[in-house]
């Protein structure tokens, strides 16, 4: 009896230990030393950051504690060189940041888990003295007035995929106007043929000639580097929705209706397809850029300048434009 009571008495401690083991391990991990700030991940529809606010100071270490509560997640910060940060289920990862500037940053999630994924963003409030940060440019959108709401299709657009390697034997029969850089960001590509078929220097030309003169003149004001960046971010922020191929088609959106220019709605609907010429043909840089600083109003799309640089912006949109020449690489 003894012995039974024992054998008994044993295999209760083992599994009560197989159970409190990992349970204290798991309540261990998640305690945080005085002044760690513990973070939560959730999808929105669960509730998003367990924080939506963090104070912080300027110089002075800011440590958090990450974990996840259902499905992988990531850390980033916009505006910020720091790599995101992976937060897995039920496993803690930390880190430690200093700000060296005063101001609010965005932190958020950059690793799609669900339709509202965009909706996990959060706030650093930096106080204290320290560096003046140097302001970015007003977005040319505002400055110029533009309604980035607005229908913006190309009136005229090629018949053919353009090709800048074509266009540079023209180089030298085209105005300088078409390498100025304020040209660029305020003309579409659409405007700017049409303003060259009006050049009477250039009436020997075909209509064909003239869009990869346009081409030619838009590679021109890129780089590999900047292109690489730009499809980087596309690949990480936009592919979801927009597609890996620009079509639209992304997996978030499947199933969403079209997008109506004329009928512009507040409900989430599905993006423009960027392959079609007449949608980034009739877009010039400066409504892109308002388009992803400021998102789409009645569209569902996110806004991206809280997370975005300037130059990352000009990248994106250069890499943008390769889907209107329906080309992924300058030629």
């Amino acid at each position: 009896m003894k012995k039974e009571f024992l054998a008994r008495s044993l295999i209760f401690f083992f599994l009560a230990a197989a159970v409190a083991v990992p349970l204290g391990g798991l309540w261990l991990s998640s305690r945080a030393e005085p002044g760690t700030v513990v973070l939560h991940a959730r999808m929105a529809q669960n509730g998003g950051w367990s924080l939506r606010t963090i104070q912080a100071a300027v110089g002075q270490p800011l440590h958090l504690k990450l974990t996840s509560d259902d499905v992988a997640h990531s850390f980033a910060i916009g505006k910020s060189d720091q790599p995101p940060i992976q937060v897995l289920p039920g496993e803690f990862v930390e880190t430690t940041l200093v700000f060296d500037q005063p101001g609010t940053y965005t932190f958020y999630c950059d690793t799609w888990c669900g339709l509202d994924h965009w909706r996990m963003r959060g706030e650093i409030v930096v106080s204290g003295l320290g560096a003046t940060a140097t302001p970015e440019p007003q977005p040319l959108y505002l400055a110029l007035g533009i309604d980035i709401d607005a229908p913006h299709l190309a009136a005229v657009v090629p018949a053919s995929p353009p090709s800048s390697a074509r266009g540079a034997q023209f180089a030298g029969q085209l105005p300088v106007y078409v390498l100025d850089p304020a040209v660029y960001q305020t003309t579409s590509p659409a405007q700017l043929w049409q303003k060259l078929r009006a050049e009477p220097a250039l009436s020997g030309l075909t209509g064909a000639d003239l869009w990869d003169a346009v081409a030619w003149a838009w590679q021109k004001q890129v780089t590999p580097a900047g292109l690489a960046e730009g499809q980087s971010l596309y690949a990480t922020n936009c592919a979801a929705c927009h597609g890996e191929t620009g079509q639209g088609n992304g997996v978030m959106v499947r199933g969403l209706p079209a997008l109506d220019y004329q009928n512009m709605g507040h409900t989430l609907v599905h993006p423009p397809d960027f392959t079609d010429p007449q949608v980034l043909s009739g877009a010039s840089p400066a409504l892109l850029e308002g388009k992803i600083v400021r998102g789409g109003m009645g569209t569902g799309m996110p806004y991206w300048g809280p997370i975005f640089t300037h130059p990352q912006i000009e990248d994106l949109i250069s890499y943008l434009y390769t889907f209107a020449w329906q080309t992924k690489n300058l030629r």
